[in-house]
């Protein structure tokens, strides 16, 4: 990659992906300098960069950080553009790109792009293991697992590069152009970043941008404004629970079926047996995998057998007949919505986070009838218990801790119900992360 060769490139934000880009980049030739607010003792990996003679800045933002000199900047995907480095670099008209954007230039390997606000993570690891199934070799990572731009440089043109992708990824991309490009739905998410919903599908349609005819671009049939406002130039598939799609896969009396538009069906397996928490992903991942080359047996038996992702939907053990589930990365109600729906069984509903000024009116027709009680932490505890209320649910209780909520569920439950982690909220209040409250919560099932 020659075009960064003597060139003066300033990385903003370390973390694992800083770090990649800085030693990548170095390698290519480039004058990289790197820049994270964090103070040094948090600041992991400037020693090794330093070590390769790569200068590191840390604990402030220089005034003379960029200037007309620097032919690009790449910064960490979470660094909001108001960032002061982050804004000068605009104005002065630098390329502001995250690492995904370095990822493409430099891969061999066809690029499957997977986004979306809820189920990212899920369909990516389906996809994967899919492909693995099919004997078809792929590499998985991006916003999951390894850095992009570390397997984009490793991959060969005969493999797949599977990628799950941010908006925040996305939104800093210019060329990029995945030959499979997929977004799973779009809900209010990440508003305090993008500001606006228009500009969050904005931030996700970029996946879609540079795409031609010779690609593919998967997007939900069910969500029509998506449908409308997302028009790729590539040949275009949708997924649909609920309606025949005139390319792609849908549900028709309990078959998950796959159409490619040009009169050929294949009836891949019943809905019923498949071990994936929501179909929807399921028929994204079907969809990815037959224009990859995968056979519908090898698509069924990891269908039918998928063990789940850890804090999605994930089974934690049964106790005294109650099933307990950890799904702690739904950090939104729709996330929360789906699992709730996707649950058969009474329902004791463990919820609450983050307040980010969301009523949850939107949640009141799904937990009525379907949740016989709900144990309620965090900042939006009391709204979500008035919620409760309002749907006709009168066992309700407030906790501290998710240990205490763990055992005040166990109490609530009896033999045949469910005993759901689904919390609608974002985890920070409380938790370093949603991975930090699934695995206390986790561990509070263990110890009951």
């Amino acid at each position: 990659m020659n075009r960064y060769q003597h060139k003066h490139v300033v990385v903003i934000g370390m973390a694992k992906s800083g770090v990649a880009v800085a030693k990548l980049l170095h390698r290519f030739g480039a004058n990289v300098v790197v820049n994270d607010k964090k103070p040094r003792e948090e600041a992991s990996g400037a020693e090794e960069l330093e070590a390769l003679g790569i200068p590191v800045i840390c604990g402030y933002h220089p005034d003379d950080l960029i200037h007309s000199g620097v032919s690009l900047v790449v910064k960490n995907p979470g660094i909001p553009y108001e960032a002061p480095p982050v804004a000068k670099a605009v104005e002065l008209g630098i390329p502001v790109v995250t690492e995904v954007e370095l990822a493409y230039q430099i891969a061999k390997a066809p690029i499957i792009g997977i986004t979306g606000s809820n189920g990212k993570t899920t369909t990516t690891t389906l996809v994967g293991l899919i492909l693995k199934e099919a004997g078809i070799d792929a590499m998985v990572g991006g916003n999951i697992g390894t850095v992009l731009c570390g397997l984009a440089e490793v991959a060969e043109p005969d493999q797949w590069l599977v990628a799950e992708l941010s908006s925040f990824q996305l939104m800093g991309t210019r060329e990029f152009r995945p030959r499979i490009g997929v977004l799973l739905n779009l809900y209010p998410a990440h508003l305090d970043y993008h500001h606006t919903m228009d500009e969050y599908l904005a931030a996700k349609g970029k996946l879609f941008a540079n795409q031609t005819a010779e690609d593919a671009a998967i997007l939900p049939y069910d969500q029509l404004e998506v449908r409308e406002k997302c028009n790729p130039s590539a040949r275009t598939y949708y997924f649909s629970k609920t309606s025949e799609v005139p390319r792609g896969a849908f549900v028709d009396q309990g078959m998950i079926v796959f159409v490619d538009g040009e009169g050929n069906r294949e009836e891949i397996i019943a809905a019923d047996d498949i071990t994936v928490p929501h179909v929807d992903n399921a028929l994204a991942a079907v969809i990815v995998t037959m224009l990859a080359g995968a056979d519908k047996q090898s698509i069924a038996q990891v269908l039918s057998t998928f063990p789940g992702v850890e804090h999605r939907m994930e089974f934690v053990a049964v106790k005294n007949g109650v099933k307990y589930f950890n799904d702690s990365k739904a950090t939104n109600p729709e996330a929360a919505s789906r699992a709730l729906q996707a649950c058969k069984e009474p329902i004791v509903w463990i919820c609450g986070g983050l307040d980010r000024g969301i009523d949850f009116q939107e949640l009141v027709p799904v937990i009525r009838g379907r949740v016989k009680a709900v144990v309620a932490l965090g900042e939006t505890a009391p709204i979500l218990l008035e919620r409760a209320k309002e749907a006709g649910i009168n066992e309700g209780i407030r906790v501290d801790t998710v240990e205490a909520a763990v055992l005040a569920a166990s109490q609530f439950a009896d033999a045949g119900d469910v005993v759901l982690l689904s919390p609608a909220c974002a985890s920070w209040d409380m938790f370093p992360s949603f991975e930090v409250r699934g695995s206390m919560f986790k561990d509070g099932v263990h110890r009951l």
